[in-house]
C-alpha cells in the first residue's frame, strides 16, 4: 500500500517558513541524518502546493532543487489559479481536489509513497485522513512568526516512530493515529 508522507523542515517555534519566506534560516546546522535521505528514498512521488512551487521557482533566484537534486521523479503542483507551464517544466499541474490529487500521486508512486510538501496541503490532506506518516527536521532556531506547521485543523493524534539526532538537527518521525 502507498503511504503518504509529509516530510518539512521546521523551526523549534513551529513555522516551516519566516514572514518573509526565505530559506536561509534552515541552512548552516548541518545536514539532516540517515532519516532524511531514508525518507527521500522512500519517495516514488512528490505533490506540493502551488504556493511551495511558486517560492521554490522564483525567477533571479537560480535553481534550487527538491532533496539539493538527490531526488528524481514525478512532481506534482496541485493549484486552482491560472499557471504557465515552462516547456522544460518537471511538474505536472493539477487542478482537481485534493484527495484526486493524492490519488494521482499515488499512482505514479507505484509501491513507493508519496511526499507532500507545504502546511495548507498538508492540513487539508491530514483533515481528509490521506496522511500516514509526518517527517520532520527541527532545525535549531527560532523564527518568531511566518507560515505554522499546523494551523486551524483539527486535532490529530501522533505515534512517534522515531527520533533521530544529527548534530544540530533533530529528525522525528510519527505515524498518524486515526480512531
Amino acid at each position: 500500500m502507498t503511504k503518504v508522507l509529509w516530510h518539512i523542515t521546521m523551526s523549534l517555534d513551529g513555522f516551516i517558513a519566516p514572514e518573509d519566506d526565505s530559506v536561509e534560516w534552515m541552512f548552516g546546522h548541518g545536514a539532516a541524518g540517515p532519516l532524511g535521505m531514508e525518507t527521500m528514498e522512500r519517495l516514488g512521488a512528490v505533490l506540493s502546493g502551488r504556493r511551495g512551487y511558486d517560492l521554490g521557482n522564483q525567477p533571479g533566484e537560480g535553481e534550487r532543487k527538491l532533496y539539493g537534486g538527490m531526488w528524481s521523479g514525478p512532481m506534482f503542483v496541485l493549484t486552482h489559479r491560472p499557471y504557465d507551464v515552462p516547456a522544460d517544466s518537471r511538474f505536472v499541474f493539477l487542478s482537481a481536489g485534493v484527495a484526486d490529487a493524492v490519488s494521482t500521486a499515488k499512482a505514479a508512486a507505484g509501491d513507493r509513497a508519496v511526499g507532500i510538501l507545504g502546511a495548507d496541503l498538508a492540513r487539508q490532506c491530514l483533515d481528509l485522513g490521506l496522511v500516514d506518516e509526518i517527517v520532520v527536521h527541527l532545525v535549531p532556531a527560532l523564527l518568531g512568526g511566518g507560515v505554522r506547521l499546523f494551523d486551524g485543523g483539527a486535532p490529530v493524534g501522533l505515534r512517534k516512530l522515531r527520533c533521530d539526532d544529527s548534530g544540530q538537527i533533530t529528525d522525528l518521525r510519527f505515524e498518524v493515529v486515526r480512531a
